[in-house]
């Protein structure tokens, strides 16, 4: 068998692979012999036709399916001789297959980048130095009394955070829309869900005013006769109610699993453990991206598109999952969740995956068995019956491949800071937990 590699750009490679006719008519006539014992051919007992006969009817078939095997059993063992590594697939063309002549074939697929590190040595790593202060503690607390908060009717005008009741009906041009009235409808002023202008119309008034407010839809508003409109609402204010904390009591500490005896120094202490934990877990993620982040950079590699669009797939997945979309059929995602949406973060993703991979090899790196189980063990500590999740994990090999990546992902991260010196910035926990958003 002679095999030949071309490169017609990029990572692709054109395998080109000649079968001598020898070997392609040896298994022809052996596939004719095997039909030959089997085949019911008219005017003949079962498998009793002659050779001759079952060759004139079935030669092409058999010299098809012959072809078909041969090209896929031997796609191996060229690779072997082409020495190369497919990313990819193959996608098989036949170029040549005349009876008493060489089966030719090319297979074309895409190869994995060569690469050979650099930067390494030249990693820079800023460390946050974060303290969970009591003021950090008081805003948790705080946070928590409000989700269980109640509102109390109130007989001054409505601020920012209260709750009104209103009938409203909106109209554009004088004509009513779908969706446009409401009756006996809870707000909360400030929280969102209404249009700006009708939420910030709310605030200085009381119960029993009646009045009329111009409200702008957003250019990109869902309802397309809306879109960028300006309509007119007519609004009544039934009541205004005004939000009340809980007390740190034996009722609020239970909610909390703090026992009532620790009251609400417990729950302090509850906090302070919760928020260092989050810290420490923000820490670590800061840190990781850094690394990553120069590792991508200072190895720019071609990725195999083949992979990225793989990639492209899982990340529709993840995407439609957050959104409770996951049930809809293949195309709706895709019309949902374009293609050119995805693609710059799955070829992130490849290309890290990647340069990962060549960082284990390079450095050696063996996966920590014991980090393993720590990982199941944090992982597992949020449920109820954490033993049983474990097991679960352990019993589905794309889980507990998803957990050996993600420490041997830390056990890189490791490797690439051992050597370097990180310089310390002092951070408010506010500022490592919520970073402002860079405009690209």
């Amino acid at each position: 068998m002679e095999v030949q590699v071309e490169t017609p750009g990029g990572l692709v490679r054109a395998l080109r692979v000649s079968i001598p006719s020898e070997r392609v008519e040896r298994a022809v006539d052996e596939r004719i012999r095997k039909l030959a014992g089997r085949v019911r051919i008219a005017g003949f007992r079962p498998g009793k036709a002659p050779l001759k006969v079952v060759q004139s009817q079935y030669a092409d078939a058999a010299r098809s399916e012959v072809i078909s095997d041969l090209v896929r059993g031997t796609y191996p063992e060229a690779i072997g001789k082409a020495g190369v590594n497919p990313a990819s697939a193959p996608s098989f063309e036949i170029t040549g297959e005349k009876p008493g002549a060489p089966l030719e074939y090319t297979a074309r697929f895409e190869v994995y980048p060569e690469i050979k590190l650099k930067g390494l040595d030249k990693l820079k790593v800023e460390k946050p130095v974060v303290t969970v202060t009591d003021v950090d503690i008081e805003k948790l607390i705080e946070s928590m009394r409000k989700t269980r908060r109640s509102f109390v009717p109130v007989s001054r005008a409505a601020q920012s955070g209260d709750t009104v009741k209103v009938d409203f009906e909106g109209k554009l041009n004088g004509e009513a829309f779908s969706g446009g009235k409401g009756e006996g409808v809870d707000v909360e002023i400030g929280a969102g869900r209404m249009l700006p202008d009708l939420d910030n119309s709310f605030i200085g008034k009381s119960v029993g005013d009646v009045y009329s407010v111009d409200v702008k839809f957003q250019d990109d508003y869902r309802a397309e006769n809306l879109k960028g409109k300006t309509a007119q609402f007519e609004v009544k204010v039934w009541q205004v109610s005004e939000p009340k904390l809980p007390e740190i009591d034996a009722e609020f500490l239970k909610a909390h699993k703090v026992d009532e005896a620790a009251g609400a120094q417990g729950l302090r202490d509850k906090c302070r453990t919760a928020l260092e934990a989050e810290r420490d877990k923000a820490l670590k993620n800061r840190i990781k991206t850094q690394v990553l982040d120069q590792l991508l950079v200072s190895n720019p590699i071609e990725v195999p598109q083949a992979m990225a669009q793989q990639e492209i797939g899982r990340l529709r997945e993840e995407t439609a999952a957050r959104f409770n979309a996951a049930k809809l059929k293949a195309d709706q995602l895709q019309k949902m969740i374009p293609d050119e949406v995805l693609a710059p973060n799955a070829q992130k993703r490849v290309a890290l995956g990647l340069l990962i991979g060549e960082v284990i090899k390079t450095k050696q790196i063996q996966l920590d068995a014991a980090r393993v189980q720590t990982l199941l063990d944090s992982i597992a500590a949020d449920y109820e019956q954490p033993e049983q999740v474990k097991q679960f994990y352990r019993g589905r090999q794309d889980l507990m491949q998803g957990v050996h990546a993600m420490v041997l992902e830390e056990q890189v991260v490791e490797t690439l800071i051992a050597g370097t010196t990180p310089t310390e910035k002092t951070l408010t926990l506010d500022e490592l937990l919520n970073p402002p958003t860079q405009n690209p």
